[in-house]
């Protein structure tokens, strides 16, 4: 199986390109550059470096990067400084999702693509109607209104929820929701969820990037698992012991 990952050099996406390249798969990755890759991974035979900002491809580009992949995982985010969450590109994870998504209408493959978007609890599944407080809507509020990655995963999210949809027959989508990340060395038990079962903001749980990267894997090459959760915007906790 090919795979395209957004995000290789990320704190998430490196245990994913790690994760998959273990299963045998090959792997895509477009990074900014290939320094910043770890060097286990750049010497992987099943490894293709691209090295380029995604958004400076032209769609041609994008079409044939794409061409050939059984899924697309996004493990995109904004660097938590200043520039990063106030500078452009301010809805990159919005605006790839949507690229990738034409370069997969334009390869029509006939079989679906799939794309897996990691996201967060404090995006909400509208589809479901999930049940927030409402001190956590007026704070949710204020953070659409200060911190442009919020809305950014927001509009991601609601994108593949609302203009995707569930019955595209070139495109099948997973919206993984980890909570608070935090970095741990080895991947240990974690527990999957339709809804937060805590608040995001008030009673927030910790989500270990290795297990997101992991749960991402196994939702690309798991059929069983994909067809539990297309669609659907899944929560991953680690587990309690």
């Amino acid at each position: 199986m090919t795979i395209l990952v957004l995000g290789a050099t990320g704190a998430t996406g490196r245990h994913l390109t790690r994760y998959l390249l273990g299963q045998g798969h090959i792997v895509k990755a477009i990074v900014r550059s290939v320094g910043r890759l770890d060097a286990d991974l750049v010497d992987d035979p099943n490894l293709r470096v691209i090295e380029a900002s995604v958004l400076d491809l032209s769609d041609s580009e994008l079409t044939e990067i794409v061409r050939g992949c059984s899924a697309i995982a996004s493990c995109l985010g904004h660097t938590m400084s200043f520039r990063g969450v106030y500078g452009p590109p301010r809805k990159l994870v919005t605006d790839v999702a949507k690229r990738m998504c034409k370069a997969i209408g334009s390869v029509g493959s006939g079989d679906p693509i799939k794309y897996v978007l990691m996201n967060t609890t404090g995006n909400s599944n509208r589809d479901i109607n999930e049940s927030i407080s409402f001190a956590q809507q007026c704070v949710l509020g204020l953070l659409r209104l200060v911190l442009p990655p919020h809305v950014d995963n927001e509009q991601a999210a609601d994108f593949l929820r609302i203009e995707i949809g569930r019955d595209n027959r070139d495109i099948e989508w997973v919206v993984v929701r980890p909570d608070t990340l935090v970095d741990h060395d080895s991947a240990s038990p974690f527990e999957v969820y339709p809804s937060p079962t805590r608040s995001a903001l008030f009673d927030p749980g910790k989500t270990s990037r290795i297990n997101v990267g992991q749960f991402m894997g196994q939702l690309i090459e798991d059929e069983i698992l994909w067809s539990e959760w297309k669609g659907r915007m899944p929560v991953i906790y680690n587990a309690v012991s």
